[in-house]
């Protein structure tokens, strides 16, 4: 499947959008995470990780889902592929891992929480609403890197994909099979 230039520049768009604001997202839930551990002030613990359960329950799962069904949609219909490039492949991969890390780790953390503050108890463990924006912000860093750098070149099957391409080429306009020109001839002589 290979998109049209609108459709691939429009999910471009989305994918970006919603990545930076998942991104966003949890540099702020880490802020307000940041501030429930160490505020001394049971209004401000209990504020703090009731806007983190907001954010949680509204917003962080529907963005992760957005950016993951349109990373999907960019990796199939354009020719960078969802395993030709092992930038490509790590993305989906971190990507898919923080969003089921979100909905079992992270929302049930911040829920459990939410709980033990709202029943006029202390914060029960700072963990549960700090490790999931930290391990979550530095794997989206490490995404927006990768988008950025695109290292570390073509898998094993990209590899297959272009040598099957490049031996269709050459079947096509004649030349040996076995032989690519050098940078020294010319096309067209040996």
């Amino acid at each position: 499947m290979k998109l049209s230039r609108p459709v691939r520049r429009a999910s471009l768009v989305v994918h970006v959008v919603a990545s930076a604001a998942w991104l966003g997202l949890t540099s702020g839930l880490l802020a307000l995470g940041v501030t429930a551990a160490t505020s001394a002030s049971p209004a401000a613990v209990e504020a703090a990780v009731r806007c983190m359960k907001l954010f949680a329950d509204w917003l962080l799962l529907p963005l992760a889902l957005l950016t993951l069904a349109s990373g999907l949609v960019l990796a199939l219909g354009t020719p960078w592929g969802l395993a030709r490039h092992r930038w490509v492949y790590t993305k989906f991969w971190l990507t898919l891992g923080t969003t089921v890390a979100t909905f079992f780790a992270l929302r049930p953390g911040v829920n459990s929480a939410v709980a033990a503050v709202a029943a006029g108890g202390p914060l029960p463990d700072a963990g549960d609403v700090l490790f999931g924006p930290v391990v979550s912000l530095s794997a989206y860093v490490f995404m927006t890197l990768l988008s950025v750098l695109k290292p570390w070149g073509l898998t094993r099957r990209g590899r297959r994909l272009r040598d099957h391409r490049a031996g269709e080429r050459r079947t096509r306009t004649g030349e040996p099979a076995g032989r690519r020109p050098s940078a020294a001839s010319p096309p067209g002589r040996s």
